[in-house]
């Protein structure tokens, strides 16, 4: 019987898929997507800064523009505070409206690519989890989560950003949902 000439199989190894909680370095953000985008982000020095970031559309913008803008504000946070080594994000499972719907799926596309371009490690956080974390309750209305923001010191602008700083105290606190 003649010998195989083909040559042994080769053996690929993958390397593990790396999640928010393995991150230990690189500043961490969290996001409330929307049209009004709500931000906070913990730098590696530990500085904690939080906004919101609007995407609206002008009436001489094309469809694609908000999320070019959002590709873009990504790449000048990575720049200008450091590299970004977890990204969590408020994950909405239901929409009141349609638009809403389309307009949170093309931003988290857009995130989702963006992460995956830069290997940063990201992370959807239910609603209820980051109301629970906030407020005690997983049903608390926009109100309360504002009322918990401000009461650990935080002086948000609106329900977006107070949004951001919850997730983004729930991701250190819990090492992004790993105690």
């Amino acid at each position: 019987m003649a010998l195989s000439t083909l040559a042994a199989p080769q053996r690929f190894t993958t390397p593990p898929v790396m999640l928010a909680s393995d991150v230990r370095t690189g500043a961490v953000l969290a996001l409330d997507l929307g049209v009004t985008t709500g931000w906070a982000i913990r730098t590696c020095d530990e500085f904690i800064s939080s906004g919101t970031l609007s995407l609206k559309s002008s009436r001489y913008d094309g469809g694609g523009m908000r999320y070019l803008r959002l590709r873009r504000w990504l790449d000048d946070l990575q720049r200008d505070a450091g590299p970004i080594g977890a990204i969590h994000f408020e994950e909405v499972r239901r929409h009141i409206g349609t638009d809403a719907a389309h307009i949170y799926g093309g931003m988290l596309g857009v995130l989702s690519a963006w992460c995956e371009e830069h290997a940063v490690a990201y992370q959807g956080v239910p609603v209820g989890t980051i109301k629970a974390f906030a407020t005690g309750r997983g049903n608390a209305d926009k109100a309360a989560v504002i009322a918990a923001v401000q009461a650990r010191g935080f002086s948000p602008a609106d329900d977006n950003e107070a949004d951001a700083i919850a997730i983004l105290l729930w991701a250190i606190e819990t090492g992004g949902g790993v105690r």
